[in-house]
């Protein structure tokens, strides 16, 4: 399964740009304007590509309801997962992989625990459980205080392929002096006390001075080493293929074959959702204490970073994978970061201990399948096979 972030992006995203079978030719007309993506995922497992929460993309909801969290989100997803084996039968008791990217660090984990736990229920039944083996989140959002405390190191240091700062110094300097403030701010009123008000106050500070900073270098937010004006992050996230996926979808002929039933244009995102989550403060969640409990269970975790990427970076997933509070956890921090070949010249790295695995890669950013598809599907290979990054 893949989903992709936003909250409100739909998987179309994905599908078309990143990692599926075929892209999208320029000027499409019909439904057969695609190219072949000879690196698409499924050379090497069968996928399928979900638009949730309920009217991102095609996806409705015939009697209103509205999702705005994470957790209401996924019991909709495990009720699908199970309602998608019992109709296609033939893959029951396969291995299931979840994987998807950036707001995907927040779904993921909480999607596959609602998935674990429903597997008792299912048994209850007599019914098949879901054979999950391992979430697969890349440039995630699993904890937006540690990704908020890294956009100062993340554009002010110079570290892992970057060889020179993103940020200006008089704006590194600025933020320098807010991220203490933020940190405490997060840690009391979103942690601690979780109190709504106060809590919005501290994510729209830390938002302010700190979030949003990247509108001052000028770069493109999802791959620093690329400019992108603040009109080209408004039209079309600095990405013009996302506008060219939107004219294939919209074509009257594309839409008849695919059997849409919902009315208006497709969109990229939904603000609606977008919104809805927003007044939950559903990214305040402390989601990865989701992921040390599959880990508990024998879930593995993949968790790749493009380290171009600034809004879900690197540096932010390190730092919260650190922290988690797992049986595993010293030895995991303890393990040495190894290179990572791809024929025979370095990629990345990574570190791993048992069912964790950390991969750095050199040269993406935010969507890594299309940035560096070899290095993705080389990955997939691998972690699909031995359940490792070799």
């Amino acid at each position: 399964m893949w989903i992709n972030g936003g909250p409100g992006c739909s998987s179309s995203i994905g599908l078309f740009m990143e990692l599926g079978p075929c892209t999208v030719a320029d000027n499409p007309k019909g439904v057969n304007d695609t190219k072949r993506n000879p690196y698409s995922w499924n050379e090497r497992a069968n996928i399928f590509f979900v638009d949730e929460p309920v009217n991102v993309g095609f996806s409705q909801a015939r009697h209103g309801q509205v999702v705005g969290t994470a957790e209401e989100a996924g019991r909709d997803i495990a009720a699908f997962i199970s309602i998608w084996f019992d109709t296609f039968s033939e893959f029951r008791g396969r291995e299931f992989h979840m994987a998807g990217e950036s707001y995907g660090g927040r779904y993921l984990p909480v999607f596959a625990s609602a998935v674990h736990d429903q597997n008792k229920w299912l048994e209850a039944q007599g019914k098949d459980p879901i054979n999950l083996k391992s979430v697969m989140i890349g440039n995630g959002i699993t904890s937006s205080y540690t990704t908020t405390e890294s956009y100062f190191p993340y554009q002010c240091t110079v570290h892992a392929d970057l060889n020179q700062t993103v940020q200006s110094i008089g704006k590194c300097i600025e933020m320098a002096e807010s991220v203490p403030r933020c940190k405490r701010m997060l840690e009391k009123d979103c942690i601690n006390s979780h109190d709504a008000t106060a809590c919005s106050i501290a994510a729209g500070y830390c938002t302010d001075t700190i979030g949003s900073s990247f509108i001052y270098a000028g770069v493109n937010p999802y791959d620093v080493s690329k400019p992108c004006t603040l009109e080209e992050l408004s039209d079309s996230l600095c990405y013009p293929e996302i506008k060219k996926i939107g004219t294939y979808l919209n074509l009257p002929e594309v839409r008849k074959y695919l059997g849409v039933e919902k009315e208006g244009k497709w969109d990229s995102c939904d603000n609606g959702v977008g919104s809805a989550f927003a007044a939950s403060l559903d990214a305040s969640g402390q989601t990865w204490l989701y992921v040390s409990q599959l880990l508990e269970r024998g879930i593995s975790v993949l968790n790749y970073v493009g380290t171009l990427d600034f809004i879900c970076n690197y540096i932010g997933n390190e730092m919260w994978m650190e922290a988690l509070e797992w049986t595993g956890k010293d030895k995991y921090n303890a393990a040495e970061y190894k290179e990572w070949e791809i024929d025979g010249k370095k990629a990345g790295e990574y570190k791993s201990h048992n069912k964790l695995t950390f991969l750095k890669i050199w040269g993406a950013g935010h969507m890594v399948p299309m940035d560096q598809p070899k290095r993705a599907l080389s990955f997939l290979n691998h972690w699909l096979k031995n359940g490792k990054i070799e």
